[in-house]
């Protein structure tokens, strides 16, 4: 993912330039795309009754989360928008999707304090990430969080499917799989979190600021 890339020095190389003509290449177009996606699946959320389809459109908008950076690194179009925009679009499906999933209320199997465990985590991480990182710090994605989205992304999903009134998705055997997938799901995000500032900490003890 670009948002993965070295740290690179002010106006040097490639990327330095935020809105440049060297934006508009295939891996941002792939960003933008996503995030385009994303908000036609929240106001299908919205809309209701279209829970199948809501769920393959989400699965497309994460699915493709690989494409911008593999595309940004096999042709070497890594841009500063691009390593801004690729996290963004990443965190903005993911918590979106649980926000609007929460309006739909007990029937979605999610609740506040949930949403505000998967909020929070990403809010404090990228914080976390950014003061870091500004100081030179090499703060790239771990296993830990790799996983942890990976688990959401399923969250999401089968959250998505138990609101369809057919079968099987409106059994009592997959509305116990989606609860159990949500706590699995909330207890990752914070096994994730604690894992990175551990991380973190490990980090200004061998090299302080």
């Amino acid at each position: 993912m670009n948002s993965t890339s070295e740290p690179q020095s002010e106006n040097t190389g490639p990327g330095t330039e935020l809105l440049g003509p060297e934006i508009w290449n295939l891996p941002n177009l792939i960003t933008v795309s996503r995030l385009v996606l994303s908000l036609i699946l929240f106001v299908i959320i919205y809309l209701e009754g279209w829970w199948k389809t809501s769920a393959c459109l989400f699965i497309v908008a994460a699915a493709t989360d690989f494409l911008d950076g593999y595309f940004a690194r096999k042709y070497n179009q890594v841009t500063t928008l691009g390593r801004i925009m690729d996290p963004f679009v990443d965190k903005f499906i993911i918590c979106g999707a649980f926000i609007f999933l929460l309006e739909r209320g007990a029937a979605s199997g999610i609740n506040a304090w949930f949403v505000l465990i998967i909020i929070g985590r990403e809010m404090f991480i990228t914080s976390l990430r950014g003061f870091l990182e500004k100081r030179g710090r090499d703060f790239s994605a771990s296993w830990s969080g790799k996983i942890k989205m990976g688990v959401q992304c399923v969250a999401v999903v089968v959250s998505l499917l138990s609101l369809s009134p057919e079968a099987p998705f409106n059994t009592p055997g997959f509305l116990i799989f989606r609860d159990v997938t949500i706590w699995a799901t909330a207890l990752i995000t914070l096994y994730s979190g604690i894992d990175y500032v551990l991380r973190a900490s490990r980090m200004l003890k061998r090299n302080p600021l």
